[in-house]
């Protein structure tokens, strides 16, 4: 018979406000369910993490506590609202619920990194196998050498992309080139343009990676400078102490614009033209998409190609757990080359690469494939 629970999970407090609710910030928590089957007292859990997703109903955990591990699904300190989100912080929140399970008694731990949570997944076992993170990439203090986070015994990559840095700007519109007016457009960079396709020439694909990169550093440049610039602001307050805000607000446009969104034949696989959200054309400027609220702290430690840590590109080379890669071959939003890459990043040979045909991202109308999916992690954490 399966059982749930709601767990409790000390959350260690960040350096600043990026919380907004204040009875979440002084609860001194954060949330994970815990399924399993009581006839069977499981030894390992299997743990399912993601930056901001709402893991607490994630759809696998029934599949995999009716094949004998715990199922846990966990909700980050930043779940529902990414805008302050600070990558760091997410591996805090890993390491306390994977120090949680083991006080449970659970003797192994299987993380999985689905969706965008596979370069948090990466990026954890990394700093908890070799910690070397003392700040974040703004510069704020975040001791992971001092955090005591506790590797898992396995990672799973599922229907998961490297990070959200790393997939942000593979779908960054390269046509934007003034933030504030997302349709003043550059013709010869435009996806949209049917000028340019689909189908897209090889030309024009390596223009637009080189233009979408570009646009990620500079908005990562400005936002460095704005950082800084926050100095200036500096007030006395009523009680005589010095005070500057210590980040801003700002928005992206343009964040569904990669190009294999509506080219099938860039890294082909069988998966349909369009997006998570639906039209690309609607979902590149839509709020409910990918990453158009943020701040300059959380930009840089979650959007910045070049700054954010939690890309598993980097981070699974130094990995020393046995890794798992599960894909869809419908998947429109984690890619197979995506995963092929995570594969081959993994530097030993306690590696496996499974692809799970006909899936696509959230196994819509296929739940045999989910169990399928279910199947295969539970299996690799015998």
């Amino acid at each position: 018979m399966l059982s749930r629970e709601l767990l409790p999970i000390p959350m260690s407090q960040g350096g600043r406000l990026d919380i907004n609710s204040g009875v979440a910030r002084m609860s001194g928590k954060i949330w994970a369910t815990l399924w399993k089957d009581d006839r069977r007292q499981p030894t390992t859990a299997v743990l399912i993490v993601h930056p901001a997703s709402n893991f607490i109903g994630h759809y696998a955990l029934e599949e995999l506590a009716s094949r004998g591990v715990a199922a846990v699904g966990l909700a980050t300190r930043y779940v529902g609202n990414d805008s302050a989100l600070i990558m760091e912080n997410c591996v805090l929140d890993v390491g306390a619920a994977i120090r949680r399970l083991r006080e449970l008694g659970y003797e192994r731990v299987v993380l999985v990194g689905n969706s965008g949570g596979g370069g948090l997944a990466a990026l954890y076992q990394e700093q908890a196998e070799h910690p070397t993170i003392t700040h974040t990439p703004a510069g704020d203090p975040v001791d992971l050498t001092g955090a005591g986070l506790i590797p898992a015994d396995k990672i799973v990559m599922a229907m998961a992309h490297p990070g959200r840095a790393v997939v942000y700007t593979e779908g960054l519109d390269a046509a934007i080139t003034d933030e504030r007016r997302p349709f003043d457009r550059d013709r010869s960079l435009d996806m949209f343009d049917p000028a340019n396709g689909p189908a897209y020439g090889e030309e024009f694909v390596e223009r637009y990676r080189d233009a979408q990169i570009e646009r990620n550093r500079r908005i990562t440049g400005w936002a460095a400078e704005q950082i800084e610039a926050l100095r200036e602001h500096t007030r006395e307050s009523p009680a005589g102490l010095k005070e500057a805000p210590d980040d801003l607000p700002f928005v992206v446009h343009g964040t569904a614009a990669d190009p294999r969104f509506l080219d099938l034949a860039l890294d082909p696989s069988d998966r349909k033209a369009g997006t998570l959200w639906g039209s690309p054309w609607v979902a590149n400027f839509q709020p409910a998409s990918l990453g158009h609220l943020t701040s300059l702290r959380s930009w840089l430690s979650q959007w910045s190609y070049d700054r954010s840590r939690a890309n598993a590109y980097l981070a699974l080379p130094h990995v020393q757990a046995p890794v798992m890669v599960v894909h869809g071959s419908a998947d429109c939003a984690a890619f197979p080359s995506h995963a092929r890459t995570m594969y081959e990043a993994v530097a030993h040979d306690r590696r496996e690469l499974v692809e799970i045909k006909g899936a696509d991202h959230y196994f819509q109308g296929r739940p045999d494939l989910a169990q399928t999916m279910c199947e295969h992690i539970a299996e690799w954490s015998r």
